[in-house]
């Protein structure tokens, strides 16, 4: 039985590391983006390379209308996802005094509204397809501890933690699972500009993560191996908690 996983901005960063890594897995693939469809489509295509199905599907999640329809639509034609991974976010640092109400919004309607519209119209689909499933949300080491310069994106992450543990409540009867992966500094475009020295402080590792750790957490979620574990908040972050 085929099985198909909904990927939010997979086609970079950690996103694409987790496409390849599902699908190296087996799972066959919706890679969504938002602006970059050249990445998403360099993707999917690789993912077709071993051998599953993959396509990619373009819509702004902030958009609840457009969101729902492009998603019914790829339910229609491939049936019920198996899993999520809701990896799209964004983030516009600031300290909180110098923080504008756009910087707020952005950020909290990216990350909070993004995962009712993504998730509330294909939560359903996958409870009546009755294979269980798998959900993974993509919170941040800020949403657990906080940091300086973060009071939106932390806000946001803690939100989404919070919002999974609900949900993961509501399914597990289910046998849907949902948890939040954590990660710290990870290699990729967001952390660029942090210096290495602040790193190799702030981390007992002493080194940024790499994408495909993380895709390597994802990819356990979703293995029979991980079938008892729901609800959970995993960090991956050298040793930052």
């Amino acid at each position: 039985m085929r099985r198909t996983v909904l990927v939010t901005g997979g086609g970079r960063g950690i996103g694409r590391e987790v496409s390849l890594r599902l699908a190296r897995s087996g799972f066959d693939l919706s890679v969504h983006y938002h602006r970059n469809r050249e990445a998403a489509e360099a993707v999917a295509e690789e993912a077709r390379g071993t051998g599953v199905q993959a396509h990619t599907l373009q819509f702004d999640l902030v958009e609840r209308d457009h969101t729902c329809e492009t998603l019914s639509r790829d339910m229609a034609e491939h049936g019920a996802y198996y899993g999520v991974v809701f990896n799209a976010g964004m983030n516009h640092d600031a300290a909180f005094p110098a923080m504008t109400g756009e910087e707020w919004d952005s950020v909290l309607h990216t990350n909070l509204d993004g995962f009712y519209n993504v998730l509330h119209p294909i939560t359903m689909p996958m409870v009546r397809a009755r294979l269980g499933g798998r959900i993974v949300v993509m919170s941040s080491v800020a949403g657990i501890a906080g940091n300086r310069g973060q009071v939106n994106y932390s806000a946001a992450k803690g939100g989404l933690i919070a919002a999974a543990k609900s949900l993961a409540i509501e399914l597990a009867k289910r046998r849907i699972t949902v948890n939040c992966i954590a990660p710290g500094f990870i290699e990729t475009e967001m952390t660029e500009a942090i210096p290495a020295d602040l790193v190799r402080d702030l981390v007992p590792a002493r080194r940024m993560g790499r994408p495909e750790e993380v895709a390597g957490l994802v990819a356990y979620l979703f293995s029979d191996d991980a079938e008892y574990i729901t609800r959970q908040v995993i960090s991956v972050n050298g040793g930052m908690l």
